[in-house]
């Protein structure tokens, strides 16, 4: 099914694309794309890289990559999948890990963060294909002990698309020292929901956008709730299991990455105003769950793309929710842009293309799913990268991710 070109639904329409859709989904906000350029530094460092022909720029997909790892790059590793119809491309640079030095590992597992929704909204959307989930229903009726009367009108669909109104959840000190020392704390996700829910909306459901964890945290209760089964076995027997995803798991309470994994690291300030790079490898994931606990590989995560683009995850309507976004008249609760989220995915236009796809950050690593479409319905090009930057919940996206978004798809479209 092309579900690009799927008919448009009397109240929520697609709008046209947006251009600094892909770069977010790191819950920070929504922060403008920065202009392109490409790194002159040699590509010493590239472990590796295999190409078909096609209409790829691997010049430029190699140059984006080349710096990772040496001193002072803003990512210690970089790992790029690129597919479909106009050419497949794979390389790896960068390091294992900074003590040994030795080359990254291509294979390596990672922290997939905010893709881990494009896995819930997916198994919501089963769910409501089934008919165990109406996507018009109030949240409530399926989650009465955690969603209170004050939020009695939002819907399912809502929670999805970020346009709930219910508030962040934050920490009592949001800074980096202090979200470090306190790593491997833990929150039940029902008490993260309890306490958002408590307070007051940020605004009426459905009449604006607002980025964010909670909506999906609530999602991913509301899946066990309706199966009385975990989220982490629905999402193995749905999706992980039928698609040989077997480098991809939730981690839950684990804070280490299981299996071959490359290290990552943070920028941390020291005093008199020099920095160091701390090993951030091992971090709890705090309450996230269905909206960012999932670790993977960009093979896994490739076979993801293909399959749900192509109707093998979803079908029929419930596909198409994940390629509309919200009526023309939601806004962006910080920036008053039209809305950039659908059902698990975003979307912006680059190099005349319309590229849809959803961003992924979580301390020492970012991540991407992103495709094209062709008239005809089949993928052009997918594009899935594990960049293991330095700053991975920076305010701008990571330089590295941005020059392999921009050689693999072109600079964004004037908008």
């Amino acid at each position: 099914m092309n579900a690009r070109t799927s008919t448009r639904t009397r109240t929520r329409v697609r709008t046209p694309l947006i251009a600094t859709a892909l770069v977010l989904g790191l819950g920070l906000g929504i922060p403008a794309f920065p202009a392109a350029a490409t790194p002159s530094a040699p590509d010493a460092n590239r472990t590796g890289a295999r190409h078909t022909t096609g209409t790829l720029d691997t010049v430029a997909l190699r140059a984006a990559i080349a710096r990772a790892g040496t001193p002072g790059a803003d990512a210690t590793a970089a790992l790029v999948r690129i597919g479909g119809t106009e050419g497949s491309w794979l390389g790896s640079a960068g390091l294992h890990d900074l003590t040994s030095g030795t080359p990254a590992d291509p294979n390596a597992r990672f922290r997939a963060g905010s893709v881990t929704k494009v896995f819930t909204a997916a198994l919501v959307l089963q769910l409501a294909g089934e008919g165990r989930v109406v996507l018009n229903r109030p949240a409530r009726a399926y989650l009465p002990d955690l969603i209170p009367a004050a939020y009695g009108q939002v819907t399912v669909r809502q929670l999805l698309d970020h346009t709930s109104g219910i508030p962040s959840v934050g920490s009592s000190d949001d800074s980096l020292e202090y979200l470090y020392a306190h790593r491997f704390e833990g929150r039940r996700p029902a008490d993260v929901v309890r306490e958002a829910t408590a307070r007051v909306p940020d605004f009426a459901p459905g009449t604006k956008q607002h980025y964010d964890n909670i909506g999906y945290t609530a999602a991913g209760l509301l899946i066990e709730r309706v199966t009385g089964d975990s989220y982490a076995h629905q999402l193995a027997t749905r999706i992980l299991r039928p698609l040989r995803l077997s480098d991809t798991y939730v981690a839950g309470a684990d804070p280490a990455i299981r299996g071959p994994h490359n290290h990552g690291y943070q920028v941390f300030s020291r005093p008199g105003g020099s920095t160091e790079l701390r090993d951030v490898t091992v971090w709890g994931a705090g309450g996230t769950l269905a909206a960012g606990d999932l670790i993977s590989t960009t093979a896994d995560l490739e076979r993801f793309t293909r399959a749900l683009f192509t109707g093998r995850v979803v079908r029929g309507p419930q596909l198409r929710e994940m390629f509309t976004l919200p009526g023309a008249s939601v806004r962006d609760v910080r920036t008053g842009k039209p809305a950039a989220y659908s059902a698990g995915l975003s979307t912006m236009r680059l190099g005349g293309h319309d590229v849809w796809g959803k961003t992924g950050g979580r301390w020492g690593y970012t991540s991407v799913i992103a495709a094209t479409m062709s008239p005809s319905g089949t993928l052009s090009r997918t594009l899935v990268y594990s960049v293991n930057s330095t700053d991975a919940k920076g305010s701008d996206m990571n330089p590295t991710a941005l020059h392999v978004m921009v050689a693999a798809f072109g600079a964004p479209d004037p908008s």
